[in-house]
């Protein structure tokens, strides 16, 4: 399904029909004007593009692109546009407090964001490409759920907003406790989020080996008989998937393989479609409006 596929005409609308979530991907025009409003429900917002200050509580915040806000029931916003002529693109999902407390009846991992917002205030949340890229795969392929009509389609839809959430919850837990669990990590775990997060940097044997303090031996095999995988495999999947997450954000595929450590493109597009099953620039065309 194409992107414009999934866009819906924007409307003034601020109440849900649906008694638990809706979403939506919005590219228009700004509006002249949108009055202080507030909701009975939880709004998570998500900036693509556009030049815009959301005021949460009368406080302006200047969003960038890949900044996401979550304002809770109650709380008055608005959007002042700073110009009238770059298009505004935002993904919206609407989660409503019924919805919550049964997330919540579950696990209070569900709700911790929800909390920390309303305890803490701080509504903006700015995120870098890598993770940003990752937050709009999951959306664009929630849309697409959403608007498709294969079978088990409302179960899919419902585990996709409640992974959502959780990936969310777990992303801002995780930096707010830098400290992680109380229990040591073991090495290939540890050696996987630092993949994570390193991503464009050098991962070779010999960077792991400075940062974990582990010769680059042990850190090859206990990868490999933990993993299945072994580190370089491991690594250009992860790649991969970061290069497959952008292109499908609308990146250019010769910045995209750059910025994730392929040397050269005829790597990259060899890794690619043994992947994936096709090129990068095939997969681009069956992502983006014709």
């Amino acid at each position: 399904m194409h992107k414009k596929e999934l866009q819906t005409a924007f409307s003034t609308r601020q109440y849900m029909y649906s008694k638990d979530f809706e979403v939506y991907y919005y590219n228009d025009q700004p509006i002249n004007a949108v009055a202080p409003h507030t909701h009975d429900y939880y709004e998570f917002y998500f900036f693509l593009e556009g030049n815009v200050d959301i005021y949460v509580e009368g406080k302006p915040h200047h969003i960038k692109a890949g900044d996401f806000l979550l304002i809770p029931p109650g709380v008055e916003h608005y959007p002042v546009f700073l110009d009238h002529t770059t298009p505004y693109r935002r993904f919206i999902l609407w989660i409503s407090t019924d919805y919550c407390n049964r997330l919540m009846q579950a696990s209070l991992d569900y709700v911790f964001l929800m909390q920390y917002v309303t305890t803490t205030h701080q509504y903006l949340f700015s995120n870098d490409v890598i993770a940003f890229n990752r937050l709009q795969s999951q959306i664009y392929a929630l849309i697409e759920e959403v608007k498709g009509s294969r079978f088990g389609k409302d179960a899919q839809v419902s585990l996709q907003v409640n992974t959502l959430i959780l990936h969310l919850n777990r992303m801002i837990y995780e930096r707010n406790h830098t400290a992680g669990n109380s229990r040591p990590k073991e090495l290939h775990n540890a050696i996987c989020d630092f993949i994570s997060a390193h991503l464009e940097e050098d991962l070779s044997l010999e960077r792991l080996e400075k940062e974990f303090f582990v010769s680059k031996y042990y850190i090859s095999h206990t990868f490999k008989d933990n993993i299945g995988l072994s580190l370089h495999q491991y690594i250009t999947k992860k790649r991969l998937q970061a290069c497959k997450d952008a292109i499908l954000g609308g990146a250019s595929i010769s910045k995209t393989y750059e910025m994730y450590g392929f040397q050269d493109y005829s790597a990259f597009f060899r890794a690619f479609k043994k992947e994936y099953g096709m090129s990068p620039k095939e997969y681009r065309d069956i992502t983006t409006p014709t």
